[in-house]
């Protein structure tokens, strides 16, 4: 087994808290029916590896092949279109992701992590949100944003992107996400998942995976 050198991490949902309790937050202040949304969002997504942006605005969306105003509209429309209540488009998304939580006990972790000598990096689905880059300029060594290079998790090559950006072979790195389809497409490349659950939970697992003390 190669040494393990690098630590790639997932934003929402690992250095962030949990994605679905933000969800409802938002569609709580929204007034936005939840069960629709999520059959919404069910149909879009499709098949993990499926449908092109013609019929997939999700995957569009991450791949930075529309913007967030223009996904904004599409959600606002199919949301009135299947409960017949109007909803402002503008600043859907945004609004959504100021419910994101901030979790900065795994920020440190990856801060700690690049201390000891590891090589860091972000790899991330964009759907056009802003990221903190000002406090992680101690955090990563390199960032991989979806919606800047036109490639998307799952697909193989967002993670050969990263690898050729670190400079390292799959086998040499861990990935920590919170799908499980993202670590399955890491893992068939030959990258260590680690599926994320907690803090501690992931905390522990990282100090067996690279035998260094991360507390």
């Amino acid at each position: 087994m190669a040494e393990l050198r690098a630590l790639i991490v997932d934003w929402g949902g690992v250095l962030t808290g949990d994605i679905k309790t933000a969800v409802e937050v938002w569609a709580e202040t929204e007034s936005v029916d939840l069960k629709t949304y999520v059959e919404i969002m069910r149909d879009w997504f499709g098949a993990p590896f499926g449908a092109e942006a013609s019929v997939n605005p999700i995957h569009a969306l991450e791949r930075g092949e529309i913007s967030m105003p223009h996904f904004d509209v599409k959600l606002a429309a199919e949301l009135t279109a299947r409960t017949g209540h109007p909803y402002v488009a503008e600043g859907l998304l945004a609004r959504m992701f100021d419910c994101f939580v901030h979790v900065p006990e795994m920020t440190a972790l990856v801060r700690r992590a690049r201390s000891t000598g590891l090589r860091t990096a972000l790899l991330s689905n964009s759907w056009g949100n802003e990221y903190p880059r000002d406090a992680w300029e101690d955090v990563f060594d390199i960032l991989v944003i979806s919606g800047e290079i036109g490639m998307r998790k799952p697909e193989p090559r967002i993670f050969d992107h990263t690898l050729e950006r670190l400079g390292l072979e799959a086998g040499e790195c861990v990935f920590v996400d919170d799908l499980a389809a993202n670590i399955d497409a890491a893992a068939a490349l030959g990258f260590v998942g680690v599926l994320h659950r907690s803090y501690e939970e992931t905390r522990s697992e990282l100090e067996i995976l690279f035998g260094r003390d991360l507390s």
